[in-house]
């Protein structure tokens, strides 16, 4: 028993263990669900996944404040404590963790409910696509969820399943082809994952992460290294940390947009908090910082000179996310209180704002049938909401004074400064520098896409533009020239350079679909995520004083370790 309502646990189980499972249950229950149902009663199973998703909100929302007021809450599966049980823990990182993504998701939702309404796709896409998502929640909340190492890679498997078939979703080419690349580079981190979870338990007879702070203290240095090592490499695959990003510019911008938006708000993340974990609980110290910061460095620089370079706007933002994980790892490298704060902060963050451009993106590729930077024009002029939700996202991500994206910049260079030393130095300046050329790519995106004038022949609304199936195909071929006249019959003619710059991606099953303005139903959600973000300035204090209070149970480990094994 604790007394500190905010520094330690008050109980090995917590007021809300019970809860501590349902985040993970629930969504798996609903897709088993929707899978008895298939393609029938479309409106159910809109109603099913919504309120599921609300409700993994309201239960995470009720985990945050027990585990900020009493400590980490822990529910052990069938009543078997470790090491022989599975164990689920919601400390205040977890907790947050899964309000943010709960949010996120239930946003993301409502929005690809919406597009499946707009597009008329009330068969197998929308029917195959509610199932994978409530899996992927599910996994996304095992892996904030887990105590035990054996379990996260269970949850990274759950996620890595749903998303393959998220990714191909449609079964067009282009997915499929990015759906494989993505699938061998995740089967292989995990099959490294695995092999480093066996070396953890031949080596300390555990793979419980409370049980295994104490533990790794005791190995020999070279059996500790090889595991840290192995961890941090599955890690930085999952995060996308560079030199192990090479994989996600082909393979995210191809899904449709809900698919792309969560994918690169959120599972990244999943493999940043992983590292927060298990740096903080497991490996404790900076023996490897100067490594990780070498790769933020890295990161930062590399991804966004690509961002710089691309004229694809989902590219541009694919580029981004590389570069901004390199932020994250710089706050984990730093390895102190306020680097962690300033890291779990820009989390939190990012993972709104990255989401939230993705689904604008979806609906820019609507109006414009491309994301072909070259091809666009007049949107802020043809939708001015439209243009206003882009805007003020991408004016946050580049760290504009005084939305959330300089605060968290600004609270790990505040730390890079407290801690010192040359390289912590050069890192300060290669994210001032990334900084700037954030905002000068995405400015050019504005320019670009929404400020000058709409090129000709451009804009033809209500087309459906058929996909091509092979890469040989020509655009103007069969596919093309069937599109062209459907779309004349629908509303005029459809020039030909309007197909050769049309998008796949726009549908769930596909096509490309433009429309005047954004359909409600879609832009109410972006709205609310858009809203979301410049939330966290007003929020700002509470919000850093929340990630303090993180920083010092995770660098503490004492709150958590305490809760899991009772001493």
């Amino acid at each position: 028993m604790g007394d500190d309502p905010r520094g330690g646990p008050l109980s090995a189980a917590g007021p809300s263990s019970a809860l501590v499972a349902l985040p993970v249950i629930l969504p798996l229950f609903a897709a088993g669900l929707k899978l008895g149902i298939g393609v029938r009663l479309q409106r159910t199973q809109r109603v099913i996944s919504t309120v599921v998703l609300a409700t993994v909100l309201a239960v995470a929302l009720v985990l945050l404040v027990d585990a900020d007021a009493h400590g980490p809450q822990v529910m052990y599966a069938g009543g078997w404590k470790p090491p022989v049980g599975i164990v689920l823990v919601a400390d205040r990182l977890s907790a947050l963790m899964l309000v943010i993504s709960s949010s996120v998701t239930l946003c993301v939702l409502l929005y690809s409910v919406g597009q499946g309404m707009a597009d008329q796709e009330e068969g197998t896409p929308m029917s195959v696509f509610h199932p994978a998502y409530l899996v992927l929640v599910s996994g996304v909340s095992d892996t904030f969820l887990a105590g035990d190492l054996f379990n996260l890679y269970v949850g990274f498997e759950i996620m890595l399943t749903a998303s393959y078939v998220l990714l191909t979703l449609g079964g067009t080419v282009t997915r499929i082809r990015a759906g494989a690349t993505y699938a061998i580079v995740s089967l292989l981190s995990s099959v490294l994952f695995l092999a480093a979870v066996a070396v953890v338990y031949a080596a300390t007879g555990t793979v419980t992460m409370a049980m295994l702070a104490g533990r790794f203290d005791r190995l020999p240095d070279g059996v500790a290294l090889m595991a840290q090592i192995s961890l941090l490499t599955v890690f930085c695959t999952k995060a996308a940390v560079f030199p192990l990003a090479a994989w996600l510019p082909d393979s995210y911008p191809t899904a449709p947009a809900p698919v792309t938006a969560v994918f690169a708000g959120l599972l990244t993340k999943v493999g940043i908090y992983a590292m927060l974990r298990t740096q903080t609980l497991l490996f404790p110290g900076d023996r490897l910082g100067g490594v990780l910061m070498v790769l933020a460095l890295l990161s930062l620089v590399v991804g966004i000179l690509g961002a710089v370079a691309q004229t694809d706007l989902k590219r541009l933002l694919s580029f981004t996310l590389i570069s901004h994980i390199g932020y994250m790892v710089f706050g984990i490298a730093l390895a102190t209180r306020a680097g962690f704060a300033g890291s779990v902060f820009y989390v939190v963050h990012h993972i709104t704002v990255q989401t939230t451009l993705f689904l604008v993106v979806g609906l820019v590729e609507r109006r414009g049938v491309t994301t072909d930077l070259r091809r666009l024009g007049g949107i802020a002029k043809l939708s001015p909401a439209l243009g206003l939700v882009f805007f003020v996202p991408a004016m946050n991500l580049a760290g504009v004074p005084p939305l959330p994206g300089f605060l968290g910049k600004f609270g790990l260079v505040r730390a890079g400064v407290v801690h010192g030393g040359a390289l912590t130095y050069v890192l300060i300046a290669a994210g001032v520098a990334t900084s700037l050329l954030t905002l000068y790519a995405l400015a050019k995106a504005w320019n670009l896409g929404f400020w000058r004038a709409a090129p000709p022949q451009l804009y033809v609304v209500g087309v459906v533009l058929d996909t091509v199936e092979t890469d040989e195909e020509p655009a103007g071929g069969p596919s093309g020239t069937a599109a062209a006249e459907a779309g004349s019959g629908a509303t005029g003619a459809v020039d030909v350079d309007v197909l050769e710059g049309r998008a796949e991606t726009a549908s769930f099953g596909g096509r490309a679909i433009t429309t005047g303005q954004p359909p409600a139903a879609m832009l109410l959600p972006t709205a609310v995520l858009v809203a979301g973000g410049l939330a966290f300035t007003v929020l700002a204090g509470p919000l850093s004083s929340l990630t303090e209070r993180i920083a010092g149970e995770l660098t503490a480990r004492t709150p958590y370790v305490t809760a899991v094994t009772g001493r």
